[in-house]
């Protein structure tokens, strides 16, 4: 079956769909906010500079950024966040066990591009 693109704006997501996709948009967050921390921790063990705290907070300030950019659960863009979120290893194909064949092959696919755009050449 060949998927569109356009659909996966309009996909239908079942109760029990919902629930994994909860589970794991949750569990993905709580892995980035933990790595996010050890990586604050490990500037402030490395620095013992005081205008190192600005750097922390400068730091902080950008990931929250990305973080809140990244980390949308409305479920017209969740394919989306799940294709990223899989292409940077914060879920795994395990965590969406319990999602529709064609919503895993939509997130398979998107986290492909993903790769190929990331791969790309900045544009100047």
């Amino acid at each position: 079956m060949a998927l569109d693109p356009a659909k996966r704006h309009e996909l239908h997501w079942s109760h029990k769909e919902k629930s994994v996709a909860r589970a794991a948009f949750d569990a993905a967050l709580a892995r980035e906010t933990s790595a996010i921390r050890k990586e604050i921790e490990a500037v402030l063990q490395r620095s013992k500079a005081p205008n190192a705290v600005w750097e922390i907070l400068e730091r902080l300030s950008r990931r929250q950024r990305e973080v809140e950019r990244k980390y949308d659960y409305r479920y017209s863009v969740l394919i989306g966040v799940f294709a990223r979120l899989l292409y940077e290893g914060w879920i795994a194909e395990s965590d969406l066990a319990g999602l529709g064949a064609e919503k895993l092959q939509f997130i398979q696919r998107s986290a492909e591009t993903v790769k190929e755009l990331d791969a790309l050449p900045p544009a100047n």
